[in-house]
């Protein structure tokens, strides 16, 4: 933590302290689960501020910071601590609203505004988050298998969702990260469908989108099963295109790439096959604290890829009426190239 606190105040310029009002910053620089809370971080001290109702759980989890219960509006407390600290300028990310900040600037405060400020230093892992995020893979992977048998003609959508994630809590997680996707048939063209009474059919696509947690870090991770049927050629060529921009991804991995060389890696593939108008989303997202989170490997954001980012490659073809496609896998950066930090097989299966 205290090399995270000097990583910030390093980058203070033209500022005398910086707020941290997003809970999941505040979760990263303090180890804070709860749900309300912020920083105010000087040259030389660090302050916790949150209510009455975290009064004792942040006596236990958050070391090294002066704790302050709030009993006033937020900027009067932010107010009174700079005039006492002598601070007239404070630096301030995304997450504050203008309410807050119409507030401070009111009572002669000067506001900077730091754009992706901690997010980035957020989304290069250490080896403690690495550690976390590998376990919560194995529990996502656990949760899987044990479901996998089940996968089967005439099992329902919702039922195969809950069956994974009763798994999930049985094996550690203390939350679920989103809501699990099961889609089969014509529903599997929907990216982000919700599991429905719909049953498993031959000839079904079946996307399963899932995750899992481990010390407040997640996992995220699809995988696509083919149920036994007459007409599955186009189903067998829409994965292997899929499962080839997959691997097309992951092997231009490398430090100091520009992300969306990565996407069009993916892109480019899927273009080729004539699937170009059913591939809309990003090709992956970073994860660790958040289920998204920087870096974005998209084709309309610029990111330099850096060792020890871990993020997912998740390219996708979906075709109404017919079905859809998505493997998802987790990759960290290494010095040359990515390391798979999934282990499922990607082979089709046809069950």
């Amino acid at each position: 933590m205290n090399s995270r606190l000097a990583g910030i105040r390093a980058s203070f310029n033209g500022i005398d302290g910086f707020l941290v009002t997003d809970i999941n910053n505040v979760r990263y620089f303090t180890g804070f689960s709860g749900s309300s809370g912020f920083l105010l971080i000087t040259k030389t001290a660090n302050f916790f501020v949150t209510d009455f109702r975290y009064k004792e759980q942040a006596g236990c989890e958050v070391e090294g910071w002066d704790i302050v219960i709030e009993k006033e509006k937020r900027a009067k407390t932010v107010s009174a601590l700079a005039k006492k600290l002598g601070i007239n300028r404070l630096g301030f990310e995304a997450s504050v609203s203008y309410g807050f900040f119409d507030a401070l600037s009111k009572k002669g405060i000067v506001l900077k505004p730091f754009k992706d400020f901690i997010e980035r230093r957020r989304s290069v892992k250490e080896d403690r988050e690495k550690a976390l995020i590998k376990e919560a893979v194995r529990r996502a992977e656990s949760a899987f298998l044990a479901v996998k048998p089940y996968i089967k003609t005439g099992a329902k959508e919702k039922r195969l969702a809950r069956m994974l994630e009763e798994n999930l809590k049985r094996g550690g997680c203390k939350c679920i990260p989103f809501d699990i996707i099961v889609a089969s048939g014509k529903n599997s063209s929907m990216p982000h469908a919700r599991p429905s009474e719909k049953r498993l059919e031959a000839g079904d696509l079946v996307v399963i989108d899932w995750g899992g947690e481990a010390g407040g870090y997640f996992s995220d991770m699809t995988r696509t099963l083919l149920i036994r049927g007459a007409d599955i050629g186009k189903k067998r060529e829409i994965y292997k295109t899929v499962l080839k921009a997959n691997r097309k991804a992951v092997s231009a991995i490398s430090p100091g790439i520009d992300s969306r060389e990565i996407d069009n890696s993916a892109r480019d593939v899927i273009k080729k096959a004539g699937y170009a108008g059913f591939f809309g989303h990003g090709t992956g997202h970073g994860i660790g604290l958040q289920v998204h989170e920087s870096p974005y490997i998209t084709w309309n954001r610029k990111e330099r890829i850096r060792e020890d980012m871990v993020f997912t490659i998740e390219p996708g073809i979906y075709v109404p009426g017919v079905g859809g496609v998505r493997i998802e896998d987790m990759v960290l950066v290494k010095p040359k190239g990515a390391e798979a930090l999934t282990g499922l097989p990607r082979k089709l299966e046809v069950i």
